[in-house]
């Protein structure tokens, strides 16, 4: 069947009082921008769904990206017919008739958005469910187990009609519940967090740490790659790009072994804490799962968060590794992190890590370190890439390389 229109629903967001309009604008947007590629199509908003005009664009390029987009409870193929009962019948008709497969019983959902119409929903199940058995042949009603359900959606400019619906991600719309900063490293954890973030409407900067030539161009590629797979869930990630081969070098030489990790994150936590602040940035999110590593401890995670004042969200902190791996599959970022290009946590990694790292310990090694003045030479360092212009993007790229 040629469809003209798609229609949107949306759920969680839709209980939230004074912030719909706020959340629902919000929704627009990202469709929108995520959808900037296809050419022609228009989107709106109505009261309790979104409205996207196709004006010839192919359906199949509008599934996928509204698939994955937080907000969306659900979308549908349609139809758009006028206000009419006789279009609805038409329509209706056209549906059956071109359904894929045999259909040989159907049923007819007719719900009535607005209620001003003058014929109720049961009325207009009759009247369109007879004219389709007056007009085919070999077909007949059953309401309980339909080879076809026909939907029809009548709101107060235009009727919708529908046949199927594709299941959306769901949550709220990325940019709804404030900001975060989140330390993308480039692995399988990081991804998966922000992801988890942006499912509950965080909208989200990136910060990368890079110690060339000790890390690749094509790990930074790779970070580059992973932030616009995210983007992909209705985002706009900028990356911070920082400089970190002299802090790196600094700790191997002057802090133990066993301690060189912690202080090395107690460093990327000042910085990433300094430019959250300049850039009004509520928090910090990161991959840390407990235990996985000598630096997720909880032992770890409280020395590490005494250099910031901010909020540290960990989505993954109770989860598997086989959990994270599966989601990092589900999301379409798996493939990409695991390419073998090394990252600066990987870099100079010590064998005799603490688990149990002492906050007296950090501050006495630490007096051995040029903090303030390492963490103000990173920041004055730090690029940013802005994803939403690929053009500029690439140039950037050049431009870093």
């Amino acid at each position: 069947m040629k469809y003209d229109h798609v229609l949107i629903r949306y759920g969680e967001l839709a209980l939230k009082g004074k912030n719909r309009v706020s959340f629902e604008k919000q929704l627009l947007s990202n469709i929108r921008q995520v959808l900037k590629p296809v050419e022609g199509i228009k989107v709106k908003r109505t009261f309790g769904r979104i409205v996207l005009e196709l004006n010839g664009a192919d359906p199949a390029n509008v599934i996928g990206p509204l698939k994955h987009i937080f907000g969306i409870h659900s979308f549908s193929l349609a139809i758009r017919v006028d206000n009419e009962v006789s279009e609805m019948q038409k329509g209706a008709l056209k549906a059956i008739k071109e359904s894929e497969g045999d259909v040989r019983t159907f049923k007819i959902v007719t719900r009535r958005a607005y209620k001003p119409f003058p014929i109720d929903s049961q009325t207009l199940n009759h009247k369109i469910g007879g004219f389709v058995l007056a007009n085919t042949e070999d077909i007949k009603v059953d309401v309980h187990h339909p080879d076809a359900i026909i939907h029809v959606e009548v709101r107060e400019t235009a009727t919708y009609i529908t046949t199927s619906a594709f299941k959306g991600s769901g949550g709220l719309p990325a940019g709804t519940s404030g900001k975060l900063l989140l330390m993308l490293s480039g692995g399988i954890d990081s991804p998966v967090a922000g992801y988890l973030t942006m499912k509950r409407g965080v909208d989200l900067e990136a910060i990368h740490f890079h110690s060339p030539p000790y890390t690749s161009e094509r790990a930074k590629q790779k970070v580059i790659d992973l932030a616009k797979r995210l983007n992909q869930f209705g985002g706009q990630i900028k990356i911070h790009m920082v400089p970190f081969t002299d802090i790196q070098t600094h700790i191997r030489d002057e802090a133990p072994s066993n301690f060189q990790m912690t202080i090395m994150r107690r460093m990327m936590m000042r910085i990433a804490s300094r430019i959250a602040e300049e850039r009004n940035i509520q928090g910090i999110a990161t991959g840390d799962s407990i235990g996985q590593v000598a630096s997720q401890t909880l032992h770890s995670i409280q020395t590490i968060n005494e250099v910031t004042n901010l909020p540290i969200i960990r989505p993954l902190v109770t989860m598997d590794k086989l959990e994270v791996i599966e989601m990092a599959k589900h999301i379409g970022t798996y493939e990409t992190s695991i390419l073998p290009y090394e990252d600066c946590c990987t870099i100079f990694l010590p064998s005799d890590s603490k688990t149990r790292p002492s906050r007296k310990h950090a501050h006495k090694f630490e007096q051995y370190i040029k903090v303030d003045h390492y963490v103000e030479k990173a920041l004055e360092g730090t690029e940013i890439l802005d994803l939403t212009n690929l053009d500029e993007v690439e140039q950037a790229i050049e431009d870093l390389f």
